[in-house]
């Protein structure tokens, strides 16, 4: 076990490092310079030379690649051009927003999901069955930009009931008004970003819990009179729910980079938001900082879900 997650996380800081790498580079193929966005058209030359030299954008993209690299490795991710703060108080201000909108996609996604899925299986070709095929199919094919922009119209602008966006109405208050605050407008972007990944949820424990009580040890558990929930709770969730937990993986990689549309929508203060609104200031060393923070987010995941999977099936070799 030592072994595989040595090995996991020297794979993993790899990936992160060519992240990074395609980051930089394909970041400065834009076709634009951040300097003329920042400067007056009045100003002279001098003023933009100044910037460029202040901001290391006159050296060659090797020698900036160097520097970007060298800070990396000791944690300095620069300094943002736009705001000329420190690129890791930028991300720390914006990270626990995004965590908090995926926590809680992700707890009620699993919560609601799985429990869904095991019983579609138990009560297959039933109308329940049928029913939750559509939602499944209507669910994975949803253009989510069509449903942000459909629910801030119905629950917004029409009944008035959620707010449009932010992550809070100022005064924000304290303690559980500010909890409730802050509830309120996560309601939305929480329950877009769920919608089309419960429903993979859905379909992934459904059908493997569907071809699990078809194994011949639950014939044999049923046989011998034992109580369906203990067979399906004791025998065939644990085994069922692996190809759930591997695609679970999948999708919160998934969530975190599509975070950024719906964060954008909705107004919300996360890192999706600041990856939108730095692409259009072409605020290199925040949007660098952001895509490093989100391969992180991404390896930390796929590690912690190779262990889960490895746990569930014993079969699963982790030192060899």
């Amino acid at each position: 076990m030592g072994n595989y997650i040595i090995r996991r996380i020297l794979k993993g800081l790899l990936t992160i490092f060519v992240s990074a790498t395609i980051a930089f580079f394909i970041i400065r193929l834009m076709p634009a310079d951040p300097v003329t966005l920042l400067i007056d058209p009045k100003m002279g030359p001098e003023v933009k030379q100044e910037m460029m030299h202040q901001f290391g954008l006159d050296k060659s993209i090797g020698e900036q690649y160097v520097i970007f690299i060298q800070q990396g490795l000791t944690g300095n991710l620069g300094i943002s051009f736009k705001t000329r703060e420190p690129v890791m108080d930028v991300l720390m201000q914006k990270l626990p927003w995004t965590l908090l909108l995926l926590s809680i996609v992700v707890t009620l996604m699993l919560a609601i999901g799985i429990p869904i899925g095991m019983l579609a299986a138990k009560k297959r070709n039933s109308w329940f069955d049928k029913f939750i095929s559509v939602f499944i199919v209507m669910g994975i094919s949803i253009f989510i930009p069509f449903l942000s922009f459909a629910l801030l119209y119905i629950f917004s602008y029409r009944l008035g009931l959620l707010p449009s966006g932010g992550a809070y109405t100022p005064p924000p208050g304290h303690g559980i008004a500010y909890i409730i605050n802050v509830g309120k407008h996560a309601i939305l972007p929480a329950l877009t970003l769920f919608v089309g990944n419960v429903a993979t949820i859905i379909l992934y424990t459904r059908n493997s819990m569907n071809e699990v009580l078809k194994e011949d040890y639950i014939r044999t558990a049923f046989s011998k009179g034992w109580n369906e929930k203990y067979v399906v709770r004791t025998h065939a969730l644990k085994n069922a729910m692996i190809p759930t937990i591997t695609v679970s993986g999948l999708i919160i990689g998934s969530m975190v980079g599509g975070a950024v549309m719906t964060e954008t929508v909705y107004g919300w203060p996360g890192v999706g938001r600041l990856i939108f609104d730095s692409v259009s200031a072409l605020d290199f060393p925040v949007l660098q900082g952001a895509f490093i923070i989100l391969a992180v987010a991404v390896v930390t995941v796929n590690i912690v879900t190779d262990l889960v999977v490895a746990w569930l099936d014993p079969r699963i070799k982790l030192g060899g």
